[in-house]
């Protein structure tokens, strides 16, 4: 949680320029026409909601209208927030005691009775999950009173539509004869290469690559079985390694299909491939999606239906891109039946996108400060992208489509104290660990995270880019490899891996959250890990003396954070000598831990306020140069403009809380200017703080469940002091420095007199980097947040002058040329900042908040238990809500069936297979041939265990030779499976059989010669030619910004560069291309001339030679016969025992 990963909305007031300094300076309101809020502006009350609401009224024309233009109020619901996404909780699957299936011949799969533990029923007869019903406590017993529908029914007429043709959807699992098998896998790049890469972009997607996730799970549990996983997660990994390697370019059916590494796993790759396209890990955001031409040309007619999104924030505009997306790939379900693709309409209550995410223009432009002619802009509201590794889904969208600047913070910090000296390092640090400490042992009442299981596949395989072999060698091993995993990237969970350089211990000061690292000192007492620490331990103090918290944590049905925290410092003064400026310090950490949160530390919930706990994402912090804003903008205009329709405010919204066409009443959604949109899907992505003050009327009201848990859930505030100067007087090459305050009582060591002021401009960041202009940023936290909201700019103004000049030099430290308050609560579109977990938040709440009514849908921030308070919490939600909205209007993933096909033996692997290896030929006088002593044939090598058994003791027996085999009219009689007791020859073969085989082929390979080689193809692709020939230029193009370009850096230049080529750049690659490919058809053509005539002039001598030398006759079945393993669509024995 972190303001930066926040939307912010401000509201600014005028200040006087006569402060302290007689320079004047400029205090800028938010009056632009980005916003459409203003202090000023009337609000009206809840209670009054309901009275102002319009009446239902036909116009002259006969269209049904609600309210009127004239009576329209400014403050009904506004738009967008960034918002987060909230995965759907696994419920536990029953164990079963009988897992085992069979895959048959026909790829379907068979499986047994199953047989559940005792305590377990059945899978079909497990209750489905419904949204959890709350008690309502005392606080939010009031529900809005469900009354009677104020619209016009359905218009019936409008129904009667033709017979709709059934939906033919394109299927990978169809493409075998367009697509190659392994054709999106480089076959000069080294399979433990390959899999690195596969398994790195698994992660970057914030998937495992080794097991399923609980979304594949559901849908594919019970089509798999054991070693298919290890199959598709091999696929699955391969396609976002695709992905990965260049997002510009959406990753298509075919190029997922190449991805496995048969044919007849093409149903795996359209399964992974749907997956990942539905819930947006591949082929999302900034990219185009290819068009079908056929597709275009009916789009011009037909029905069409309607998605309205509300609000234009990250998680808004998101939605309706990814809907965009989803609806174009899948546009056949809707032409297939003479309708177009569903439309998507965005409708926003500002003048502006963004939502929180607000980059405001300063009034006064310096050309050239920034590169690109980029804007000078400060953050009003989020700031900061917390790491780009390991998952953001803002990497792939900031740096690998839009391309935009950024600036890499740096942790170094210092902190003054009130009286304007620096903190003592050594100092900092011991509170620093003191208050780590406290942490962890108030962590111990947290709520223990959920458990998930899913299948799993072969770690050791899919570190390797190997699938397990096929049915019949249940106990094959992998050879061992000499370091095989040095190559890859050890992963730890998030919550221990090793701090960022330079970060204080246990602690991450840019976003507030403290963390339970491993060795932590909460498992010791409280006196020795003092001890440890450095503090000397009072006159007295035992070493095993430790503090307890149950007391206080057990006060309460709803304890806080803060309480037991504050009880923590009061027992460690009994322990250790705490200062004053000690007690200062430990506060600080407070503040910080209350912007993380947007809440004082009394209103977090003791249990679940670290709830997001272990998703944090990896690398430095990083802000964005020229604004934030550059990403909801390019998600808005890229690759085509969304509609996206400014000062609407939305008024009311009549959905339909049953299934699809269970209601007789349509889906309108009305604005406070009195307009009407009809819609079949309603995604409502407004903040939290919205939905609490019951600004919008849902008609039916919103069921209880929903109602309880946005009145449980915090909605905090955090707000900022922004201060431009002419020339910076702090030291620039620092991002950040802190301030502490007093007590209200000076000197007190009680915590609670330094609860109201200690988040006051307690964090101050250095802005100058990526606004172009010398800039503070401060930071007012906690209750200080509050203040700000009531407080008149000349007074914040004046207090933060000062202490800016008990830090910094008097004369130095200048006024201000324009200064900028925040108010973010007064918005009426946000009303407030961002999530927290309050004391009445249940477990799951964020689950809840993400769940649907009907064919209302919820996304944003608050809706996303894994990433809230975050701009990439929104963005995923949108990913989230888009799938939703998907499945309720198409229903859920179609896949092939069987997902696996049958095994096939392809016809150059049988005629390997039909010759033997070199075998030795005993003399025969009867056959007058040049046949030689040994025939050396290409055949697949075995590999068996050692038999001390001598071939010359196993008895000899003449054998017939054998008729013609019958041709197969269906399935094999005899089983595919080494288990079973039909796979195994009959005992009618001996080694005559091979001497006389042996002589055959001796005599064709010493007439012919070898067989001829088929050719191999030539792997010319333009691009890569490309890439080969401007691989240097593009490297010290790179190299200008930074010093070591990194490869992926590079490559992805190279993808804009061939992108933005023209067709004359183009040409010397694709003909050098057509040329390789033409070589290549003429060589495969004359190879397939040449093994023709071979096999043809094979078959003549095969045919001479029996019938000058026929076979020895049959002297009788021996007592004794082996067995011998042999496949059974030939004769050829593979295993001589």
């Amino acid at each position: 949680m972190a303001l930066y990963d926040v939307d912010i909305r401000p509201q600014l007031d005028q200040v006087s320029p006569d402060i302290a300094n007689p320079q004047s300076s400029r205090l800028d309101e938010d009056d632009s026409t980005l916003s459409s809020a203003s202090s000023d502006r009337s609000v009206r009350s809840v209670e009054s909601t309901t009275a102002s609401k319009g009446k239902w009224k036909a116009n002259i024309n006969g269209d049904w209208r609600y309210g009127s233009s004239e009576s329209a109020t400014s403050t009904a619901m506004s738009s967008v927030s960034s918002s987060t996404a909230a995965e759907d909780k696994t419920i536990t699957r029953p164990q079963f005691t009988s897992p085992l299936k069979k895959r048959m011949s026909d790829g379907s799969i068979k499986q047994p009775p199953l047989r559940l533990n005792s305590s377990i029923g059945s899978a079909s007869e497990q209750p489905q999950a419904v949204p959890e019903q709350p008690q309502q406590d005392q606080q939010t017993q009031h529900i809005p009173p469900k009354k009677k529908r104020g619209r016009p029914p359905k218009d019936k007429s409008l129904l009667a539509q033709p017979a709709p043709k059934a939906p033919k959807a394109s299927r990978i699992s169809e493409l075998k004869d367009e697509v190659r098998p392994r054709s999106s896998i480089p076959s000069r790049l080294p399979a433990e290469v390959h899999a690195s890469q596969a398994i790195e972009a698994a992660y970057a997607s914030r998937l495992n690559p080794f097991e399923l996730h609980r979304g594949e799970h559901s849908l594919l549990a019970d089509l798999l079985m054991s070693h298919e996983v290890t199959v598709y997660l091999n696929i699955r990994n391969a396609i976002l390694r695709l992905w990965h390697q260049n997002p510009l370019c959406g990753v298509t059916p075919k190029e997922a299909a190449g991805c496995a590494k048969e044919a007849r796993f093409f149903g795996l790759a359209e399964a992974a491939y749907k997956w990942l396209v539905r819930n947006g890990y591949i082929n999302f955001g900034c990219v185009e999606t290819p068009r079908d031409a056929g597709i275009a040309k009916s789009r011009r007619s037909g029905k069409q239906k309607t998605v309205v999104v509300v609000g234009a924030g990250v998680s808004g505009l998101t939605t309706a891109r990814q809907l965009e997306h989803l609806f174009e790939h899948d546009a056949k379900r809707w032409t297939d039946v003479g309708e177009r693709p569903p439309k998507v309409i965005v409708l926003e209550g500002r003048k502006r996108i963004g939502g929180r995410v607000y980059s405001k223009q300063l009034r006064d432009q310096v050309p050239g400060s920034l590169p690109d002619d980029l804007r000078n802009t400060v953050e009003m509201g989020a700031m900061i992208v917390t790491g780009f590794e390991h998952g953001n889904p803002l990497d792939t969208i900031i740096r690998g489509q839009l391309g935009l600047r950024y600036h890499l913070m740096k942790d170094a910090l210092t902190i003054y104290d009130s009286d304007g000296r620096p903190v003592d390092e050594q100092r900092d640090m011991l509170n620093t660990e003191l208050y780590a400490d406290i942490s962890d042992r108030a962590g111990d009442f947290r709520a223990a995270p959920q458990d998930t299981n899913t299948l799993k596949g072969d770690e050791e395989l899919i570190s390797r880019c190997r699938d397990p072999i096929s049915d019949g060698f249940a106990d094959f091993q992998l050879e061992p490899l000499p370091n095989p995993m040095d190559h890859l990237p050890q992963y730890k969970p998030a919550a221990k891996r090793g701090r960022r350089r330079n970060a204080p211990p246990q602690t991450e000061k840019l976003t507030g959250r403290t963390r339970v690292i491993e060795m932590s000192n909460a498992t010791q007492s409280a006196a020795r890990a003092a001890k440890e620490m450095g503090w000397q331990l009072r006159e007295g103090i035992a070493r095993n003396q430790s503090i307890s918290l149950n007391e206080m944590a057990r006060a309460s049905s709803h304890p806080t954070l803060g309480s037991v925290m504050d009880d923590a410092i009061e027992q460690y003064q009994d322990l250790v000598q705490l200062t004053p400026q000690d007690m200062r310090m430990l506060n600080w950490h407070h503040a910080n831990l209350e912007y993380a949160n947007a809440a004082p530390v009394s209103s977090l919930s003791l249990s679940g306020h670290d709830q997001d706990t272990g998703n944090e994402f990896e690398g430095a912090h990083s802000e964005i140069i020229g604004g934030y804003t550059q990403l909801p903008r390019g998600l808005m205009n890229l690759p085509t403009k969304l509609d996206v329709r400014f000062d609407r405010v939305v008024d009311s919204i009549h959905y339909n809380e049953g299934a699809p066409g269970e209601s007789e009443y349509t889906t309108k959604v009305v604005c406070s200017d009195g307009q009407i949109i009809e819609a079949d899907q309603v995604v409502m992505t407004v903040p939290l703080g919205v939905l609490k003050d019951d600004v919008v009327d849902f008609d039916p009201p919103l069921p209880g469940w929903k109602y309880g848990v946005i009145q449980r859930m915090g909605f905090g505030l955090l707000n900022k002091v922004i201060l431009l100067y002419d020339q910076s007087f702090w030291d620039d090459d620092r991002d950040m420095f802190g301030l502490l305050n007093d007590a209200e009582q000076q000197n007190s060591l009680d915590p609670e007199e330094y609860a109201r002021r200690r988040g006051r401009f307690y964090l101050i960041w250095n802005a100058s980097k990526i606004s172009g202009r010398p800039a503070l940023v401060a930071l007012m936290a906690g209750h200080a947040a509050h203040d700000a909201e009531t407080t008149d700019s000349n007074s914040l103004l004046a207090e933060i002058n000062d202490r800016l000049r008990t830090v910094f030099s008097p004369e130095k430290v200048t006024a201000p040329s324009e200064v900028i308050v925040t108010r973010w609560k007064r918005d009426p579109f946000t009303r407030g900042t961002y999530s927290y977990v309050g004391p009445r938040t249940r477990s799951g709440d964020y689950d809840l908040m993400a769940k649907p009514v009907g064919n209302l849908h919820f996304a944003g921030e608050a809706t996303c238990g894994t990433h809230p308070a975050t701009v990439h919490g929104a963005f995923l939600s949108g990913l989230r809500v888009a799938s939703d909205v998907m499945t309720a209007m198409t229903g859920p993933i179609d896949l092939p069936l069987p997902l696996v096909g049958a095994p096939t033996i392809k016809q150059e692997t049988v005629a390997r297979y039909n010759m033997p290896q070199t075998v030795p030929l005993p003399p025969q006088p009867s056959i007058s041939t040049n046949t030689p002593a040994t025939a050396q044939v290409n055949a697949p090598i075995i590999k068996q265990e050692h038999d001390p058994t001598s071939l010359a003791s196993v008895p000899v027996y003449a054998s017939a030779p054998a008729p013609p085999p019958p041709k197969l009219a269906g399935p094999p009689k005899q089983s595919v499976c080494a288990r079973d007791d039909s796979f195994w020859a009959r005992p009618s073969f001996d080694h005559n059989d091979l001497d006389y085989e042996a002589s055959i082929v001796g005599t064709i390979l010493s007439r012919l010669g070898d067989r001829p080689l088929k050719p191999s193809r030539p792997g010319v692709n333009p691009f890569l030619l490309f890439t080969k020939a401007k691989w240097d230029e593009c490297k010290a193009h790179c190299s200008r910004d930074a010093s070591t370009a990194g490869r992926d850096a590079i490559r992805a230049t190279l993808g804009k560069w061939w992108k933005a080529a023209t067709e004359e750049e183009k040409r010397p690659y694709l003909e050098q291309s057509e040329q390789a490919q033409k070589v290549a058809d003429t060589q495969r053509k004359e190879w397939a001339e040449g093994v023709e005539k071979w096999d043809a002039e094979a078959r003549r001598i095969r045919q001479e030679f029996v019938a000058e030398h026929p076979p020895p006759v049959v002297q009788g079945e021996g007592v004794g016969g082996s067995k011998r393993k042999s496949n059974n669509s030939s004769w050829v024995v593979l295993d001589h025992v």
